[in-house]
């Protein structure tokens, strides 16, 4: 009986697997396994900290944000020179180039300093971004060559005294021819230089061809912006002195602006058949309570950068013809004047310069929120 179980048991029982057989069939399983399911047995890359090594590692993406508000995404960007330089993560890595006007830089630092770790370990977000002194120098001297004077409305650089007009509901820069006697008026600021002897009495100065100045402004308090030249201490350009008749013997030098250091006033003409007269005022009496007849007396306000000074007239303007002086000193003054005329209802001037609205720069790009 016993004997008999002992041979049942031997035929029921699974036939003997040596061990080559169940390492074969462990491989087969496990490879199932991994093409059924490898999230299953394995998890995510993520998770387990590891990057599929067919997969090159993504570059970070930036956000350059332009001072439009809108943006380019880019993996990398460098200022050189006027401009930036940027790999463009929308177009494959291309290098691409933008003015760095149109860059606003603390937005793009404040923007980096906020999504990508480790940009800037030893700050903390603070909403500002610390940038290069040297680039901030530069911007700042740029913008003060030709400071906006009205909403998208700047000096230019190549003119040397303009005034601000309101023509028919825009204001405009009106640019101030210099005129008198022999001077060169396509140069940018000459000196004739006269002394003026404060006992004698009015005579005229200046003489001004034509009745009525080439210049028309339209409104009554009329802002003039004058450029200083680079060199305070020479007024301006060489001088040298005529007699209080106005009569030169020499030509001027001419120079990039005025001095800072001189003062400016606003002459009224006496109109004749065919010329303009300025007559001679005293110069110490400048400043004073007492006001002096045909002179209206500025206030001199220097813009940021010292490279222009904004004359603002004490006084409105009544119709007629005007010049502005210049006042080198006590006893001198330039009688290189800049004309012009007050005249509600002239045409328009012909050089004026209207306002620019900035454009975006052309690009495809995304807001900025």
């Amino acid at each position: 009986m016993h004997k008999t179980f002992q041979l049942a048991r031997k035929s029921t029982a699974f036939p003997t697997v040596t061990a080559s057989a169940r390492s074969t069939v462990l491989r087969a399983i496990v490879a199932l396994g991994i093409a059924l399911s490898p999230i299953a047995l394995f998890g995510t890359p993520a998770l387990l900290g590891q990057t599929p090594a067919s997969d090159p590692p993504v570059p970070h993406r930036i956000h350059l944000i332009l001072k439009d508000g809108s943006y380019q995404i880019v993996t990398g960007y460098r200022v050189k020179g006027p401009n930036v330089v940027y790999l463009s993560a929308e177009r494959a890595g291309a290098e691409e180039i933008i003015p760095l006007s149109l860059v606003d830089l603390d937005a793009t630092h404040v923007w980096e300093q906020q999504h990508i770790p480790g940009a800037h370990p030893e700050q903390k977000p603070t909403g500002r971004s610390t940038i290069d002194p040297e680039l901030l120098k530069e911007e700042a001297d740029r913008a003060a060559l030709t400071p906006e004077v009205a909403p998208d409305l700047s000096l230019p650089e190549q003119d040397s005294v303009l005034a601000l007009d309101f023509f028919q509901r825009t204001t405009e820069l009106v640019p101030l021819a210099q005129s008198a006697g022999e001077l060169n008026r396509n140069t940018a600021h000459n000196i004739l230089k006269s002394a003026i002897n404060p006992h004698s009495s009015a005579h005229g100065i200046v003489e001004l061809k034509g009745f009525r100045s080439a210049v028309q402004l339209h409104v009554a308090d009329p802002v003039l912006y004058i450029r200083v030249g680079d060199d305070p201490s020479t007024g301006g350009g060489s001088t040298f002195k005529v007699d209080t008749q106005g009569a030169s013997g020499n030509a001027p030098t001419a120079s990039a602006g005025g001095s800072p250091n001189s003062r400016y006033v606003i002459v009224r003409a006496d109109v004749r058949t065919d010329s303009r007269i300025l007559a001679s005022f005293n110069l110490p009496q400048l400043g004073a309570a007492r006001r002096q007849e045909d002179i209206v007396e500025t206030t001199a306000d220097p813009l940021p950068g010292g490279h222009w000074l904004k004359l603002t007239p004490r006084e409105p303007l009544s119709f007629g013809e005007y010049a502005l002086m210049e006042v080198l000193n006590d006893r001198d003054v330039n009688l290189g004047v800049w004309d012009f005329g007050v005249h509600p209802v002239a045409p328009e001037n012909r050089d004026a310069i209207k306002p620019q609205p900035k454009r975006p720069f052309q690009l495809d790009h995304r807001r900025h929120q």
